[in-house]
């Protein structure tokens, strides 16, 4: 059997919801394309998308969490790729504090989100 997948979205958990739709949107011009709230309050999701694909990165917030998430030593992490000067939008993100680590020999850099979950930026071409 051959089965095909298809990418739909990838989670995240956060601790603050609004704080973390605002860094998306700024940073990497995400928006929300749909939300969902349980009943009893005791999670959200907000799916958040680039308007060009299907892909979306899903938001989780837990009422009950109590402190920051433990991120370990997990380096998975998501890439976004930008138009536009690579340039100036790596200087966009040096400004407003975001940058956490680049690899000048690989010709990347990667930003943090209020959580500390690293994204890699890329150019939309390469």
């Amino acid at each position: 059997m051959e089965i095909k997948g298809k990418f739909d979205h990838f989670n995240i958990n956060v601790t603050d919801l609004e704080r973390s739709i605002d860094f998306y949107g700024r940073a990497l011009g995400l928006h929300e394309k749909g939300r969902q709230k349980a009943e009893d309050g005791s999670f959200e999701l907000v799916f958040l998308g680039d308007g060009e694909s299907n892909f979306h990165l899903e938001l989780t917030w837990l009422r009950d969490k109590e402190g920051a998430y433990e991120l370990g030593d997990n380096e998975s992490h998501l890439c976004i790729r930008v138009a536009g000067d690579y340039d100036a939008v790596r200087e966009y993100h040096r400004a407003n504090g975001w940058v956490c680590f680049e690899n000048h020999e690989m010709g990347l850099y990667f930003i943090n989100d209020p959580d500390d979950y690293w994204i890699e930026v890329l150019p939309l071409k390469r």
